[in-house]
């Protein structure tokens, strides 16, 4: 390994039992609630959901913008030239790793089951915008939506997504790097705002754990529910809470695994392998498939998304009397930003060396162009399906989200063996989401320890896990989207502070 100025072994190792024991607390009242009230905890989370983002929908709006336009001022100023780590730090992995790592943990299990469901829902119930035509027959109008849809797709996954996980993640890495502080929210906030009370920073820490448990238990939720739905395709295993139940414990047994090993040992090879298998199946899709379309759309969609760039970005939905963009837009803002604490130190954790402008560009532009890539050839393969071929998908993804991936690989040669494949990467993504939210939690609430113990680690994998089975079994999607949405709230609010307080600290070393 790469010796540096940064002694990773003797970190800051602090335990702090405010935070591990509050955010414990914090998420097991919210699996005893999901136990104890399953009959009636859908119409609860529902209405928490509801009056979340109907009174607040225009501040998750807000923020990501400013969070997008204060990555840029950092990237294209004199800040862009600050190293993480000190002027003649080295990164201790090469690019590729790098990316493969940070998109791995940044969304891996959203890309396969979104992939094919939301282009096609947008498509067939477009919201009312000033681009969309939801009343449209005609192949034009038709058309149109489908374009709209694409549009709509790369707004929730492209650049605001991986602003959020920019910001954090290069705040984390430069007060552990070039502060010598540790890899936490609350080391964040101290080295920023020197007189900040000790309760609120724990406060704030417990906020941190508990948003990530919560917007990773989202994902495992999503990804037990498309492995079921293909296993039963597949297998003939019943699509139950019980299957779903069972699937939980097992992937999350494989991600204690993987997080007991370690970084370098579990997380980074199965973020290779996962990386290699998505690109593999992505590949096959785009040669299968309509290949002169998919290129033709890949061009064409970019261009749509940056020529509507700035109404997407500030659209609130506020002339339509319509709840589609609270299902949607703000749910995904939530749900990125929930996993901002998460993401935002795992990216930390693993870009020592990289300069300011690099960090941000390479986390801004690599994924998101990645991402759209996938995008597009999931996304308008489908379409191309509904437009031009057999259609039918519309009916199946509205019946069931999960099913919508399998019910499109119908429509390609080896289905069977293909759908197999899918599973598999599913798993390894749910595994490598799983592990690395362990890991980084261990991490907070060690006091920002670069090598949290194996039994926090273990422990903290146990306890997403529960929580996503718990979730699943009292409100289905539903409380999902809430659990994210109620902790990415408050927590985009802790973002602006950590954004203004990096900024100082970088005009500052320039």
């Amino acid at each position: 390994m790469v010796t540096s100025s940064f002694d990773y072994e003797n970190s800051q190792n602090s335990f702090n039992p405010t935070v591990f024991f509050g955010a414990v607390g914090v998420i097991g009242l919210l699996i005893l609630f999901a136990a104890l009230n399953a009959g009636g905890a859908a119409e609860r989370f529902g209405a928490i959901q509801a009056f979340a983002t109907h009174n607040f929908g225009w501040l998750l709006v807000l923020v990501v913008n400013i969070l997008l336009i204060c990555s840029a001022l950092m990237a294209f100023t004199r800040m862009g030239h600050v190293r993480l780590g000190g002027k003649d730090a080295q990164p201790h992995y090469g690019r590729l790793t790098w990316f493969a790592m940070l998109f791995s943990a940044g969304m891996g299990i959203g890309l396969l089951f979104y992939g094919v469901a939301e282009p096609v829902l947008h498509f067939s119930s477009p919201p009312v915008t000033a681009f969309s035509d939801p009343e449209a027959a005609m192949p034009r109008g038709l058309a149109r939506n489908a374009q709209h849809a694409m549009g709509l797709t790369f707004l929730h996954w492209g650049l605001h997504a991986w602003a959020i996980y920019a910001v954090i993640g290069l705040g984390l890495g430069y007060v552990a790097y070039n502060r010598g502080l540790g890899l936490s929210i609350g080391a964040f906030l101290n080295a920023s705002f020197p007189r900040i009370p000790k309760l609120l920073v724990d406060a704030i820490d417990i906020l941190a754990i508990t948003a990530t448990v919560c917007g990773v238990a989202a994902s495992l939720g999503f990804g037990a529910s498309q492995i079921n739905a293909g296993l039963e395709i597949l297998a003939g295993v019943p699509d139950t809470d019980l299957s779903k139940a069972v699937l939980i414990v097992i992937i999350t047994s494989l991600a204690t695994l993987s997080v007991a090993l370690g970084l370098d040992k579990g997380i980074r090879r199965l973020s290779e392998i996962n990386m290699i298998l998505a690109v593999s199946l992505a590949v096959f899709v785009l040669l299968a498939g309509p290949t002169v379309f998919l290129l033709d759309s890949y061009v064409q969609n970019i261009g749509y998304y940056l020529q509507r760039f700035v109404y997407f970005s500030t659209w609130t939905e506020a002339y339509s009397a319509s709840d589609w963009q609270s299902g949607w837009t703000i749910f995904y803002w939530a749900w990125w930003i929930s996993w901002s604490p998460f993401v935002g130190v795992f990216i930390a954790r693993i870009s020592y060396g990289r300069t300011v402008r690099e960090f941000i560009l390479g986390v801004l532009l690599v994924p998101t162009l990645f991402t759209f890539a996938w995008m597009t050839i999931f996304g308008d393969s489908a379409l191309q399906i509904e437009l031009f071929g057999q259609g039918g998908l519309a009916v199946a993804v509205n019946q069931s989200m999960p099913d919508a991936l399998f019910a499109f690989f119908e429509h390609y040669p080896f289905t069977q063996f293909v759908s197999g494949v899918a599973i598999v990467i599913i798993a390894t993504f749910f595994v490598t989401s799983a592990d690395s939210g362990a890991l980084v939690t261990a991490m907070i609430a060690s006091g920002g320890h670069h090598h949290a113990g194996f039994l926090p680690r273990v422990t903290w994998a146990i306890v997403i896990g529960a929580l996503a089975g718990a979730l699943l079994w009292s409100g289905g999607f539903g409380a999902l989207q809430t659990a994210a949405i109620v902790t990415g709230l408050p927590f985009a609010i802790v973002l602006l502070a950590l954004t203004t307080g990096l900024m100082r600290m970088l005009r500052a070393d320039t």
